[in-house]
Formats: structure tokens, C-alpha cells, sequence
């Protein structure tokens, strides 16, 4: 129950149903089920998805709290590295804590090596491509685009096209490149909706592609104007009721 508790909270979240990913994952759910049943596994996960969620509503004194109490519940090894670069360093750079941030990302890349585990893609797993992302986007809250878009390049290298992945990794490296190439960035994001169909792109994609529109500069007002225009004749993706608006 506490799994499919967590998979419901998680699906809410990429639905844009923030206050479903609260119910499910916040309110006596996933981590007290984790908890109550010794599994730290879903224990940790679970306060690292409260804390992604916290971050995204930008309460993120919340999202520190929530991502050291699952990095602390996380068993060493992959999970433990998970909390740490997905939870915890987004979290610390968000609140622009630099030293904590390469911290935490010790941490995770020391006990990835350490545990000598499989990667494991996947809802609930962690694998180079995911960790490559969090390292790009803290990078871009610090400020360091340059690490950002190496970090992204690598991220994209690992991901498979059209996925959410690769969209995610696409979109990190077209805000890393935005102050320097806006139309390689442009294009990078308009690609993605040409292969991304509408009713696929999660919330955190039109996050990125918000963020980007509004990283684009100012000189170049044709390339952020028709970014601009574009997104917004994207449909919502479920309407007040949690009904889908697209097919």
C-alpha cells in the first residue's frame, strides 16, 4: 500500500495535481507506511519525493527538512546515493548553499562507487543519466552554467530520444546554453515539442520550458517570442477534476 501510495503521489506530481502529490506522499502515507513497516527504502524515497514536491511550490526551507530526514532513513549504497543527488542537492542549491550542495554530491558519487550496484532506471530507481541531471540542474540554481551543460551533455548522452529523460535532459541543457546561445537553446526546446506529443510532457518539462522562455535575453526578442507563443497553446494537462484535457 505504501508503494502504491507513493506511485499515485508521484503520478499527481508529473499530472501538475500538486495537492494529490501532497495527499499521497505528505498525510500519513508513503513514508509512515515505510516506517511503520521497517522499509527504508520506501521511507526514504518518499520524504525525497516530499521534498521535490516542496521545491517545486519553492518552500525550500520545507524541502531541505524533508530531503535530510530521507537521505537519513536511506540504507547506503544506490538508494542512499539517490537521496542524496536527487533530493538533497537540488534542495541545498535551491537555497544557494554551495558548500552543502558539493556536499551532498560527494556523498552521492562516494557511495555509488562504494556500492559497486547495478544501475536501476526506472520510477523508482536511480542511474547515471538521472544523477548527471541533478548535477545540471543544481549547477544552473548555483550559477555554473558551464559545469550545468557538461553535466547535461552527459545526462542527454545516456538518455534514449523521446523519453522523459531525454526531454528533461534536453531542456537542462537549453537553459545552461540560453545566455550564450539562445537559438541553439530555442531550437533544443522546440525540438523537444516536436517529438513530445502535448499529453506526454510532464510538469516538470513545462516547468523547464517556462523557465527557459524566461531565461532566453531580452536582445534576442524573435527567438523567446515564438518559444513564448508556442508554449502557450499547450493545453493543461488535466483539468479542476484530474480528468486529462489532451488525448
Amino acid at each position: 500500500m505504501g508503494w502504491l501510495s507513493a506511485l499515485l503521489g508521484n503520478l499527481a506530481y508529473h499530472l501538475d495535481d500538486v495537492s494529490g502529490a501532497r495527499v499521497h506522499l505528505d498525510l500519513d502515507t508513503a513514508a509512515t507506511y515505510g516506517a511503520r513497516t521497517g522499509d527504508r527504502n520506501l521511507e526514504a524515497w518518499a520524504w525525497g519525493a516530499q521534498s521535490m514536491v516542496a521545491r517545486t511550490s519553492c518552500r525550500i526551507d520545507t524541502a531541505v527538512e524533508h530531503a535530510e530526514r530521507g537521505a537519513s532513513a536511506a540504507p547506503s549504497g544506490r538508494v542512499c546515493a539517490q537521496l542524496h543527488a536527487w533530493a538533497l542537492l537540488p534542495a541545498l542549491a535551491a537555497s544557494g548553499r554551495n558548500d552543502d550542495a558539493d556536499r551532498a554530491l560527494t556523498t552521492a558519487l562516494t557511495e555509488l562507487e562504494a556500492a559497486g550496484e547495478p544501475e536501476a532506471p526506472g520510477r523508482f530507481g536511480f542511474d547515471a543519466a538521472e544523477l548527471a541531471l541533478h548535477q545540471a540542474e543544481a549547477y544552473l540554481a548555483l550559477g555554473r552554467s558551464v559545469d550545468a551543460r557538461s553535466r547535461a551533455e552527459s545526462s542527454l548522452a545516456e538518455c534514449t530520444g523521446g523519453t522523459p529523460g531525454w526531454a528533461a535532459a534536453s531542456l537542462v541543457l537549453a537553459q545552461a546554453e540560453a545566455a550564450h546561445t539562445p537559438q541553439d537553446a530555442a531550437l533544443r526546446a522546440h525540438h523537444v515539442l516536436d517529438h513530445v506529443p502535448a499529453a506526454r510532457l510532464r510538469s516538470t518539462a513545462r516547468a523547464r520550458l517556462s523557465h527557459l522562455a524566461e531565461a532566453l535575453p531580452d536582445h534576442d526578442g524573435a527567438v523567446r517570442a515564438d518559444l513564448a507563443e508556442r508554449l502557450g497553446t499547450l493545453p493543461a494537462p488535466i483539468d479542476a477534476h484530474g480528468q486529462a484535457l489532451t488525448s
